[in-house]
This record gives structure tokens, C-alpha cells and sequence, in this order.
């Protein structure tokens, strides 16, 4: 099996990694942009796409957003299935002529967000699914120190706190708006605050609050950049009890404190290895899998709605 990365950063790490624990038969190119890019243990570099005599069994988007439509636009003229890194893109500007491209040539896509494998989310999804709960509201709540992302370089720099190469907090943390449309399904209206005018002082956004109406309760995510004791919490309010999922701790609780689920010994890199062989698995099957880039419109939509 050959893999092809574009995009060699912190998060392309974290899928190779996974791919060589996965131990399957495999072997990593990398396309650099530079003669002189470092050489990663296991990966082989390649310089020049077009010319490239490997047929690649699948490529990992995992470059900065902003460029993520440029290279999706390339590898589907090429028929390489894809497994994009969240969000797939950081605009909505010509979507539907990506996604009618990926359709026409019959693209397999999957958008990864990877909090999809994560025990908490699973069993919820399990519980939304099969059983008759009567939701009165939902709470989500997800913030972390932005400096402390990456301590060894200045916050400023990096990816995260600049608009113009896909960052803020809107774009990084989609995983809320991702598990919450994916557990109850998207919503019948929604409203959302998009700003940066905290203590950080970056251009992209730091402060995302969304509010999503369901016929029968309201949902409300809340994002930060700027949070100095992270914090990454589901509150369901039901008509007798009120979950709390600690996905930091792994655990369920009631609110009374009676553990109703917890994943022992459970790390969070775990999810990259589950999604990247549930989606091998898909492709040696011949399966759609879940979360296409199609699928992933709607909650983008909801995600960039009053960005200006």
C-alpha cells in the first residue's frame, strides 16, 4: 500500500504514526516543496507530483487549510482516494464545484475528525441511536491555551492564530460541531458569534459560540482559544438527569457523580489509529465511508456562517 502526505506537521505525525502502529503493509511518500526538507524516519520525500511513476492507494490532506482545495482539486484529477484532515476546507467559495468534481470522478472522501472514535462519543452514539431519550438541552464546551499548543515556537506564527492561512478556533476545534451534528443530527436553524478580542491578541478568530435549534431542545457550543486549564465537556440535560462527558478524563458522569461510562487507560491518539483503519477498511471493502466531504458541507456551513 502506498500513502501519499501532503503536508508534513505536527497533525501528519500523528496519522503516521498511527499508520506504522498499525503495522499494515505500507510505505509513506511525503511531497515536498523544498530540496533540502528534512528527512522523516519511515517516510520517503517526493518533489514533483506530476511526474511521480507511484500509484498511490490513498493521500492524507494534513497541510494548513487554506490549502487544502488546491490539493484536493489535484489529487481528484488524479483519482487518488481521500482522507482529509477537518475542516476540508476553510471557505465555502466554489464547495459545490469541488464536490461536483469528486463526485464526477468518483472520489472516495473522508473528512477526519477522529473525536468520532473516541469511547465517550461512541457510547453516546450508541445511546442516541437505540434508545427514546427526551433531550431538553445540550451543552458543549470546549476551550485550551493556544501558547501552550505548540510551546516550542511563538502562538503568533503558527497556523492557528492567522485568518489568512485557515486558523481560529472555529476551524481548529470543528470537532465540536462535528460530533454534536453527527450524535443529533443537523439543525433547524442556527445562529452564531465568531470574534477575537481576547487577551491573545491574534487576527483569527479566538471566541466561537453557536447555537443550534432542534425541534425539541437547543444546543449551545462554545469555543476558546484562551482558556488557561483546558477544558472539553458535553452537558445533556435530560428530563429526569443531566449527563456530563469528560472527554479529557474519558469518563460519563450523572449529577449525582455516579459514573455511568469510562474508558480506562484510553489516549486520545488512539482515534487516529481507529479512524485510519476504519478507513483502509473502507476502501479494501469497497464502502462509502462516513463523513464524505459532501457530508461535511452542511456543518462547514454552520461553522463559517457569520464569518466576514
Amino acid at each position: 500500500m502506498n500513502v501519499l502526505i501532503i503536508g508534513l506537521g505536527s497533525i501528519a505525525r500523528k496519522h503516521i504514526a498511527a499508520l506504522q502502529s498499525l503495522k499494515v503493509d505500507s510505505k509513506i511518500y511525503a511531497l515536498r516543496s523544498s530540496l533540502n526538507a528534512t528527512i522523516e524516519e519511515g517516510v520517503e520525500n517526493i518533489y514533483d507530483l506530476d511526474n511521480s511513476i507511484v500509484v498511490f492507494d490513498f493521500a492524507i490532506i494534513s497541510n494548513p487549510t487554506n490549502l487544502h482545495y488546491e490539493y484536493i482539486e489535484k489529487l481528484a484529477h488524479k483519482g487518488i482516494p481521500l482522507f482529509i484532515e477537518k475542516p476540508a476546507i476553510h471557505s465555502l467559495e466554489n464547495a459545490d464545484e469541488l464536490v461536483q468534481l469528486i463526485e464526477n470522478k468518483k472520489i472516495v472522501t473522508y473528512v477526519a475528525c477522529n473525536l468520532r472514535f473516541h469511547p465517550c462519543i461512541e457510547f453516546l452514539k450508541n445511546k442516541i441511536d437505540h434508545q427514546n431519550l427526551r433531550i431538553n438541552e445540550v451543552n458543549v464546551y470546549c476551550g485550551s491555551y493556544l501558547p501552550d499548543w505548540r510551546p516550542d515556537k511563538d502562538f503568533r506564527n503558527i497556523y492557528s492564530a492567522n485568518a489568512s492561512m485557515g486558523g481560529g478556533v472555529h476551524l481548529d476545534l470543528f470537532h465540536e460541531l462535528d460530533y454534536a451534528t453527527w450524535l443529533f443530527g443537523l439543525p433547524n436553524k442556527s445562529r452564531s458569534v465568531l470574534r477575537n478580542k481576547s487577551s491573545l491578541e491574534i487576527d483569527a478568530v479566538d471566541y466561537a459560540n453557536y447555537t443550534l435549534e432542534y425541534t425539541a431542545f437547543t444546543a449551545n457550543i462554545i469555543l476558546n482559544y484562551y482558556r488557561r486549564k483546558p477544558k472539553r465537556e458535553i452537558e445533556i440535560v435530560l428530563d429526569k438527569v443531566t449527563w456530563t462527558v469528560n472527554l479529557i478524563d474519558n469518563t460519563i458522569k450523572d449529577d449525582t457523580g455516579l459514573l455511568i461510562f469510562e474508558a480506562k487507560g484510553f489516549n486520545v491518539l488512539q482515534t487516529y489509529e481507529s479512524q485510519l483503519n476504519y478507513f483502509m477498511n473502507c476502501l479494501e471493502n469497497r464502502e462509502k465511508p462516513m463523513n464524505s466531504i459532501r457530508e461535511s458541507i452542511p456543518v462547514l456551513q454552520i461553522c463559517l456562517k457569520n464569518e466576514k
